[in-house]
């Protein structure tokens, strides 16, 4: 197994084998991020992706999840994807879920055909960045994709029997953005109705535009007791029966995990106890010393 560069996968991704397919990311251009800022984007060689689950085969006796790294290796060409899954099921039979990242782009340039294919040749699920449901902001953030775009895409994944975990991020608009943020992003969640939702709360980056913005007094960043507001707003405003919502991730300061619509006042209360606690306050004294 060989890897290029830091290597990043979705916190229920931790216990796979993580096969890099692609080097980075190929939109590389958001605002917040700086998780690929380091690699020049290409697509591995087949012949050593596929040397490297010979060598993993190798080194590890039971393999029940595979990921495919890096930012969205659905952008590989489907003949290509397709062997390298086959090979997947060849060599671990027990392998019970293939996943990857995937962007709208990635999803709209594939056939309806195609997305079938991949799905019975065992892709099973696909991890893709909403960030926000507000088209304002994610122009603003230079996400290149439109919320309509994305949510054509998750309807074809969906289509193609994919299923769909989806990621929103709270703050990510400042305090001048955060009530928008929350109810268009509770939108868009809504009309995609994916199986999984996982909230995450925005972290400012080293040599990001937005950390930049944020140094230069453009940006005002939420404190911690905004950030449970706003993560407050999103999930009130959400109607999407059957969709597993998480707030799972280290950047979130309350921890949930529910299922919507069925638990959705349960974790309403979970995040009035946290703004009434008062240790959001407490936190927000460590936020402004790790500035």
């Amino acid at each position: 197994m060989r890897y290029e560069g830091q290597i990043y996968r979705p916190p229920s991704e931790a216990y796979s084998y993580i096969l890099q397919v692609t080097v980075g990311c190929s939109h590389n251009a958001c605002t917040f991020c700086n998780m690929y800022a380091d690699k020049q984007f290409h697509i591995r060689k087949l012949s050593e992706i596929l040397e490297d689950l010979q060598m993993a085969r190798r080194a590890y006796r039971y393999v029940e999840r595979i990921f495919l790294a890096d930012g969205d290796a659905l952008i590989v060409r489907t003949e290509t994807l397709l062997e390298i899954l086959r090979t997947i099921r060849r060599l671990f039979p027990e392998c019970a879920r293939i996943t990857s990242y995937a962007s709208a782009r990635d999803l709209l340039l594939k056939t309806p055909g195609e997305l079938a294919l991949l799905q019975k040749n065992g892709l099973d699920m696909v991890y893709l960045g909403l960030e926000s449901g507000s088209e304002r902001i994610l122009k603003a953030i230079n996400k290149g994709v439109t919320v309509e775009e994305t949510v054509q895409a998750c309807a074809k994944a969906k289509d193609a029997g994919i299923r769909l975990s989806i990621t929103q991020i709270t703050g990510l608009a400042g305090q001048d953005g955060m009530e928008e943020n929350a109810s268009e992003s509770a939108k868009a969640l809504s009309r995609i109705n994916p199986e999984y939702i996982g909230i995450m709360t925005l972290t400012l980056r080293r040599g990001t535009p937005m950390t930049k913005d944020f140094e230069e007094g453009r940006f005002k960043r939420l404190t911690p007791k905004q950030i449970v507001e706003e993560m407050r707003m999103l999930v009130a405003g959400m109607d999407s029966e059957g969709s597993v919502l998480r707030s799972n991730h280290i950047s979130n300061y309350v921890q949930l995990c529910g299922t919507m619509n069925r638990d959705k006042s349960i974790m309403l209360e979970q995040l009035d106890l946290a703004l009434a606690s008062g240790r959001l306050e407490n936190e927000y004294i460590s936020y402004l010393e790790n500035l």
